[in-house]
């Protein structure tokens, strides 16, 4: 594989990381409400469940998701549920000072959010293979660029779990404090929503 096709596969990963979506949505609320320690144990499962479902992909076992619509529909509308509720919890959080979640709890989410991802499945199952080298299906190529895509990803979490961090001192005021994450638990709310639309299966 050239080098020219990895950089043009690690550019094509950070536009598609750098879109909000519900990763970012939710790391942002969580650093804020929890601190950077939280953020990054989320980013963790992140990176894990990208992996797995990068590594299915690989196998050709995501492509059983892609081509069974009631799988689909169940993972889909599972993650919509998720999201909604880790939306409720950031609102129940802005509002309980005290409610703090544990580490397992940080990394269980970020894990579980993104295997209930169709749209991770069929990214790596419509994008990655536009960049292996020749026509014949390459188990090592197709799992570098599921590595290449899962550094890139979390070197982008990595960077949003520090910014929101470093907001945090200027959230010091409870009352403006409350506001911000009661403000970012609607957007993951509306994030969720988005997510529900956007990953309908046409067919």
């Amino acid at each position: 594989m050239s080098l020219e096709t990895l950089l043009a596969f690690v550019l094509a990963s950070s536009i598609i990381e750098i879109t909000p979506g519900p990763n970012m949505g939710y790391l942002a609320v969580v650093s804020l409400g929890e601190g950077r320690r939280a953020g990054f144990l989320t980013v963790l499962g992140i990176a894990l469940g990208l992996a797995t479902i990068g590594t299915a992909s690989a196998m050709g076992l995501a492509g059983i998701v892609s081509n069974s619509p009631l799988a689909y529909e169940f993972l889909r509308w599972s993650g919509v549920i998720f999201m909604l509720y880790l939306a409720y919890d950031a609102w129940r959080s802005g509002n309980e000072e005290e409610v703090r979640h544990s580490s397992v709890a940080h990394f269980r989410r970020g894990l579980v959010t993104n295997l209930l991802n169709p749209k991770a499945a069929i990214f790596f199952l419509t994008v990655i293979p536009a960049f292996l080298p020749g026509e014949v299906e390459n188990l090592a190529a197709n799992l570098l660029l599921v590595a290449i895509y899962v550094a890139v990803a979390t070197v982008i979490h990595g960077g949003i779990v520090l910014l929101a961090d470093s907001l945090a001192p200027f959230l010091t005021d409870p009352q403006r404090s409350l506001r911000i994450r009661r403000l970012l638990a609607v957007l993951l709310a509306c994030v969720a929503i988005w997510f529900g639309f956007s990953t309908a299966n046409p067919g």
